[in-house]
């Protein structure tokens, strides 16, 4: 796996979303200097092959490796269309994708997937694959989610929520942001008992106090401003849901970014939620940062 290190790696299955979410890597393998790594993994028991290989298991694992080397043949091809000259690696592998994904995160840069996957595995890249990828990489993931072409957009969202452990997520948006030249918006979600939700678990109280909230998110972000000077932020404190927050303000963005393994149980299974549900409903792409070290 030795060629994924340091890499920005690009899962395809040769659908519509996955050749989207390698354009919108390889854009950011040319803003970053880095190489991209292609990577199609797959095994006998998909669906399409499921029936074949239990009569034929050779004949199954041929096809299978057929197909994977057809898809990064079409996805280099994309590339060299797209950025002409830029390095790129292909990995086939015969493995379950959330496996050799999970593993290419230990030493990636940045692992980016498109949203749905093709065929009878529509629903799968993000359900199973993605989902995977969004709790438990090792490195960011970026999930590409279409939007509409002709919105207007605002640059980059960041859901803050003030601890130390986050300051990975707010880096990340940071850097994307300067990256691309864009505003950052910086928002911190709250509620109180005045505050009409259905919180899926219970959650410690906070304060009811906007000024209160407004002192954290602004402790939270110090010393970003010093690091990316050019970058030009609004900081926005809001009560509500934090994934209902922020898959609105993704309607206007060009990138949305959450953190994802949280510190703390409850604190994992409340921000856990909030990535994988802003990852199926966004109408951008959406960056998701470990923020301690993966399960």
């Amino acid at each position: 796996m030795d060629t994924a290190s340091g890499t920005i790696v690009v899962g395809v299955d040769a659908s519509d979303s996955s050749m989207r979410a390698l354009a919108w890597a390889v854009d950011q393998a040319q803003i970053e200097r880095r190489a991209i790594t292609l990577v199609h993994a797959a095994n006998a028991v998909a669906p399409a092959y499921t029936d074949i290989a239990a009569v034929y298991p050779e004949e199954a694992r041929v096809a299978l490796r057929e197909d994977g080397h057809q898809v990064l043949a079409a996805a280099r091809t994309a590339i060299e269309r797209l950025a002409p000259g830029l390095e790129v690696h292909e990995l086939f592998r015969l493995d379950d994708p959330r496996n050799v994904l999970l593993e290419l995160s230990r030493d990636a840069a940045l692992v980016v997937l498109g949203s749905r996957g093709r065929g009878t595995l529509a629903s799968l890249l993000l359900g199973s694959v993605g989902v995977a990828l969004v709790r438990h990489a090792h490195c960011p993931v970026v999930i590409h989610r279409p939007g509409n072409p002709g919105v207007v957009r605002h640059g980059v969202v960041v859901g803050a929520e003030g601890s130390a452990e986050s300051l990975p997520v707010l880096e990340f948006a940071y850097r994307a942001a300067s990256l691309r030249d864009l505003p950052l918006t910086v928002v911190h979600c709250f509620w109180d008992v005045n505050t009409s939700i259905a919180a899926p678990i219970a959650v410690s109280p906070v304060p009811a106090d906007v000024e209160s909230e407004r002192l954290l998110l602004a402790e939270s972000v110090a010393g970003m401003a010093e690091k990316f000077p050019d970058v030009k932020i609004r900081k926005a404190t809001t009560r509500g849901l934090p994934q209902e927050v922020l898959i609105s303000l993704g309607e206007r963005a060009n990138l949305v970014v959450v953190g994802a393994h949280q510190a703390g149980r409850v604190s994992r299974m409340l921000y856990g939620s909030v990535s994988v549900a802003v990852v199926e409903h966004a109408a951008c792409p959406v960056a998701v940062v470990p923020t301690v070290p993966a399960d």
